[in-house]
Order: C-alpha cells, then structure tokens, then sequence
C-alpha cells in the first residue's frame, strides 16, 4: 500500500508542480511568464503577470508538497485548489480531454482528495517527522478549501464581461 501512495504521490505532484512551472518559464514546453499571462488572458481571467505567478507557484509548491508527501492535507488542499480553478475553466467543453473538457482537473482532484484521506503512507516526509496520521476530517477540509479556494479565485480574477475565448482545437 505504501509503495501505490508513493507513485501517486509522485506523479500526480509532479505533474502538477510540472504545469506550475511552465506557466511561469520556458522549461518543460512552457511559453514563459508572457505565455502564461497569454493563457489566463485568453481564458478570461484579470491581472496580468500576478495571476500567472500566482498559479505557477501555487501549482509548484502544492505539487511538491503532495509528491513529498508534506503537510499533505495542506498541500492536497492547493492541488485540488488549482485544479478546481481549471476544471471551471475547461468545463463549457464537457468531460472528455480530446474535446478541452475537465476530465484531467478532475481526476487530479480525486487523486488529491484520496492522498489526504489515506495519508502520505510510509515513504513521506510526513511520517519522517513523526507527524501523526492526519485525522479523517482533515480530507473533508482539504477538499472544501480547495474548490471554495478554486471558485473564490475564479470570482474574484475571471472578467465575466471579456469575450467568449476562441474555439480552440478539438473543442465541439
């Protein structure tokens, strides 16, 4: 069980942290900060640079955090944070991923919300620090911030009067 924890863990965080790091570079097929200031302006959303900082860093620091296996009902919390700001964003397209749709935020979030209800497991920094395992609970809490912390943002950054985004590949 330990060993299935620490490959989700892992891939999971890492690709998340990987998303983060391409909206903020030119590393690992990213555009540089431009580019992801480009693709939330593209989607609608307000301030500029800020806001794609903020999200390359949210999804960096949550995706280590959950790949490491620290302070995982925090880290769980931020992933499913920003997934949920993506899910919003791929949601007019429907489920399917071949068509834009929200099934990969999706899945992330279950991933996300399923490592802070079974804990890091054993190969974690968590447990390296003695830390206890986190009480049941701690999952629901990590799921409520995180999409209340995911539509907040949206809210707060999304301009509902900027135009319909341009039909972009695949998309019905």
């Amino acid at each position: 069980m330990d060993t299935g924890l620490l490959l989700l863990r892992l891939l999971a965080g890492l690709l998340i942290a990987a998303h983060g790091v391409q909206k903020v570079s030119f590393r690992l097929g990213g555009s540089g900060l431009a580019g992801g200031t480009e693709e939330f302006r593209r989607d609608g959303f307000r301030g500029g640079a800020l806001t794609a900082l903020a999200a390359g860093a949210g999804q960096i620091g949550s995706g280590l955090l959950l790949a490491a296996g620290a302070l995982t009902p925090l880290a769980a919390a931020g992933a499913i944070g920003v997934m949920t700001v993506a899910l919003t964003v791929k949601w007019p397209h429907g489920l399917w991923v071949q068509h834009d749709g929200y099934e990969y935020p999706l899945v992330l979030i279950a991933i996300a919300t399923g490592l802070a209800l079974t804990g890091p497991g054993r190969f974690s920094v968590d447990r390296a620090f003695g830390l206890p395992l986190w009480p049941g609970w701690s999952a629901a809490a990590a799921l409520a911030v995180g999409v209340a912390g995911g539509l907040a943002v949206r809210a707060l950054l999304h301009d509902r009067a900027a135009p319909a985004p341009p039909d972009r590949p695949g998309s019905p």
